[in-house]
């Protein structure tokens, strides 16, 4: 089993904001859909070590150990509040926590599988990253990422032009906000090298939300975060309603529920 370490300089968007894994994993089934898609294309019967990169509050380790029942797992994800989640509900010999950040991250030997689940993009230089991280792979192992592609989607539009204007603003850095992601051609250009075979494709999922302000209960666990974490009262809770009003008309309710589209983008590159 390798061991894991990073830099302790490295910092990412995801470690300098206070998770809320209870608030995440509000729709546990519908983020875990998309790492159950992706794992379904590795295949790789004979994975005995596993990296997980974001492994979040650890909602994908039991579809890792269903896969693959002997390997050893290693979580790693740089906020602590997520890590102290999944090590209180993991009770498994061969899983085991590493608050870190990807960035400077090293193990004693490489894995035959590395995994990371929509956390990539809370590295604002996850592309140039992405070469290193391919490094961790052993020969004729694997890496499989799946990222948000849904920037331009009216729940990130909104948030973005939102937080732009004033009383907001002055409250927010524009360097902490999430970045939009690239496109898959550019990503397998990122990994294209001698010796690596490289798949790729896109699903737009259509989630059906139930309760009040589905939307904003989705974004506010996760992308929404940094804004909301910058804010004071009572301008925070301006905010809140303001972007809770342009999201429900956005994304109205029906009697099924409320429908989220969310594109999400899949790479897979194989060590020969």
């Amino acid at each position: 089993m390798p061991s894991t370490s990073a830099t302790p300089e490295s910092t990412d968007l995801r470690s300098n904001t206070h998770w809320n894994p209870g608030a995440y994993l509000t729709y546990a089934s519908e983020r875990t859909q998309p790492f159950i898609d992706l794992l379904t294309h590795v295949g790789a019967p004979g994975v005995r070590s596993i990296v997980d990169l974001g492994c979040g509050p650890g909602n994908g380790m039991p579809i890792l150990r269903a896969m693959w029942p002997d390997a050893w797992i290693t979580g790693v994800d740089s906020s602590a509040e997520m890590i102290e989640r999944a090590e209180s509900t993991t009770q498994d010999d061969r899983i085991s926590y590493v608050q870190a950040d990807i960035r400077g991250l090293s193990l004693e030997g490489t894995a035959d599988l590395v995994v990371s689940n929509a956390a990539l993009q809370w590295l604002p230089d996850h592309r140039e990253v992405l070469p290193d991280i391919l490094n961790l792979v052993a020969p004729g192992g694997t890496l499989a990422v799946q990222i948000p592609g849904n920037f331009s989607a009216p729940s990130h539009q909104l948030l973005a032009d939102l937080a732009a204007r004033e009383p907001y603003a002055s409250h927010i850095d524009p360097g902490t906000l999430l970045q939009p992601t690239a496109e898959l051609v550019d990503y397998m250009h990122d990994l294209a090298r001698p010796g690596v075979d490289i798949d790729a494709w896109e699903t737009r999922y259509h989630h059906i939300l139930q309760g009040e302000d589905p939307v904003f209960t989705w974004i506010s666990a996760a992308a929404a975060r940094p804004v909301l974490s910058a804010l004071p009262e009572p301008v925070k809770s301006q905010f809140v309603e303001e972007y809770k009003a342009a999201l429900r008309e956005a994304y109205p309710r029906a009697e099924m529920g409320t429908i989220l589209p969310f594109r999400r983008l899949f790479f897979i590159a194989r060590k020969e």
